[in-house]
């Protein structure tokens, strides 16, 4: 049987593209292995899907001063001694990898196995992780064609993102009698990422009382970020985060107010859902999501709200807005060339195993 083995880790985007590819690798014929942090979101999304997962060790790179600057480094060799281990047992055919910190490791001892390795980048500009690793992999596959110019040549693949299946899938009927809303109203999801992001979750709760007057609203707002004073009032429903009942979530949602993480908003896209983008600023982050953010509003798919400039008059305008003008948005993406890379991604991996 052929082998893979994926990783990626740290944040849910770092995740959901290598759990798009798991079912379509296992109609190819791979038996799949999954590399990730020891406790990071990613190791609870692999073992519900019954995927065998090899925590290794992994240390944070940084762009700034931090002391753990002076230690992490031996968290990283620590990795890459327990990645080759875990490869040389395993031996698979390829290595896939969706970025995050925990994959440098990984990628290096794949070098060193001579173990071919494939790189996705969602992001307009590479990723530090992708950028220490790109050296030792064999292909880049990116988001946007525009990332090419940014790798090294002969290595990039446009082949855009991972879309997984399920998300297309949902039942508003099912939907509904999860949050048991009514449908006298439109809805509005509200997403910070999978780790929740608390000023916007502060500004959403602020403006609530406004919002609730012309919306039932759908909040994910992060592992222990829910607030209990709010779990009973009609028409507000709190979660942590979602899973299984996503895709029936998104069938119900109007509009969405969220992150600009790539691999996002390409659902978003793809689900034909007018959205509020609201990227992480330079100050918290490398600038990639307000380069997404930009995109998106460009192409007529999005309106987006700079951090520094969000407020609760901002916020329940652009929300407002943006249903108001629905229709706008949703034939623009309607009109989009589709960017959804699963089955280049699967092509690429099948060429460059060994």
């Amino acid at each position: 049987m052929k082998k893979i083995i994926l990783t990626g880790g740290g944040t849910a985007g770092h995740v959901t593209p290598n759990i798009a590819l798991i079912p379509k690798l296992k109609e190819l014929g791979y038996e799949i292995y999954y590399i990730g942090s020891k406790n990071g979101i990613e190791r609870q999304l692999i073992e519900d899907l019954n995927i065998k997962y090899y925590p290794i060790s992994s240390g944070k790179l940084r762009r700034y001063f931090h002391k753990d600057n002076f230690t992490d480094p031996f968290r990283v060799l620590k990795g890459v001694k327990q990645a080759a281990s875990i490869i040389k047992k395993i031996k698979p055919d390829i290595v896939f990898s969706k970025g995050g910190f925990v994959t440098v490791p990984v990628i290096i001892a794949s070098k060193l196995k001579k173990v071919p390795t494939i790189i996705h980048e969602s992001d307009f500009t590479p990723g530090l992780a992708n950028k220490i690793a790109m050296p030792f992999c064999s292909n880049v596959c990116v988001t946007f064609p525009e990332t090419l110019d940014a790798i090294p040549k002969g290595k990039g693949v446009y082949t855009g993102p991972p879309i997984r299946e399920e998300i297309l899938k949902g039942n508003s009927e099912l939907g509904y009698k999860e949050v048991g809303f009514s449908t006298s109203k439109p809805v509005v999801m509200i997403m910070g990422g999978s780790l929740g992001a608390v000023k916007i979750n502060s500004h959403v709760r602020s403006i609530l009382p406004s919002l609730l007057e012309e919306f039932n609203v759908i909040h994910l707002c992060g592992e222990g970020k829910v607030d209990q004073s709010l779990m009973e009032i009609d028409g507000y429903k709190q979660y942590p985060y979602v899973k299984e009942q996503l895709p029936h979530l998104f069938a119900i949602t109007d509009v969405i107010v969220s992150r600009a993480g790539a691999n996002s908003i390409y659902e978003f896209l793809a689900l034909k859902k007018p959205n509020v983008l609201i990227p992480l600023s330079k100050a918290a982050s490398r600038g990639d999501q307000i380069l997404n953010a930009n995109s998106f509003e460009k192409q007529g798919f999005s309106q987006v709200i700079y951090e520094e400039k969000l407020s609760d008059e901002v916020l329940l305008k652009k929300i407002k807005n943006v249903y108001d003008n629905r229709a706008d948005y949703i034939e623009k993406m309607e009109k989009a060339k589709s960017a959804l890379g699963l089955e280049k991604i699967l092509e690429l991996i099948e060429k460059k195993r060994r």
